[in-house]
């Protein structure tokens, strides 16, 4: 038995966030497919980005069921969207993808609090933080795509999202 063990009730949200982020991870690797084929690279390298880290959270949140002896359950994951009109499309979707993800990390965490389970609390107060900064960055993206009204604007803000990238050290493979 774990030192510490975890409801019922707060691992069913831990669980069910595992998933929704593996279904996020999912749904970047889409839009990055859709950059690529648009000959929006720097998109496509953001996007592959994004999806990395998603999958990355997915395995925080199994790692902390796993070591409080859950076992986590990977459901099967919806199919994502993969059809767009427009890059602005595409950045209203990670838009909303990411006001989803806050809806989830904060029910999880109301669960947590309700049943008092300080090392879930814990685990999700670095989610609670960085979905700040994931919905603000979404918030920005809608806006440039907004402002960038023509084609050459656009392909600006693909090439500096690329550039940003790079001087980042970020070398996220294509899609295949």
């Amino acid at each position: 038995m774990p030192a510490i063990a975890v409801k019922p009730a707060v691992a069913a949200e831990l669980q069910r966030q595992f998933n929704q982020e593996l279904a996020a991870a999912h749904a970047y690797l889409a839009l990055a497919a859709w950059c690529d084929f648009q000959n929006l690279k720097g998109f496509a390298k953001f996007f592959s980005k994004q999806s990395f880290e998603e999958r990355t959270h997915a395995q925080r949140f199994m790692r902390h069921l796993l070591d409080r002896g859950v076992m986590t359950v990977t459901t099967a994951l919806p199919g994502p969207k993969t059809e767009f009109s427009s890059v602005l499309d595409i950045a209203r979707q990670a838009q909303a993808m990411e006001a989803s993800n806050t809806a989830g990390i904060n029910a999880a965490y109301e669960a947590a609090l309700r049943e008092k389970d300080y090392p879930a609390q814990v685990l999700l107060h670095a989610f609670i933080q960085e979905q700040v900064e994931e919905e603000n960055w979404a918030d920005e993206m809608v806006s440039r795509v907004e402002d960038a009204a023509c084609a050459g604007a656009m392909s600006f803000l693909d090439r500096h999202i690329e550039r940003q990238l790079e001087e980042e050290g970020v070398n996220a493979a294509k899609p295949e």
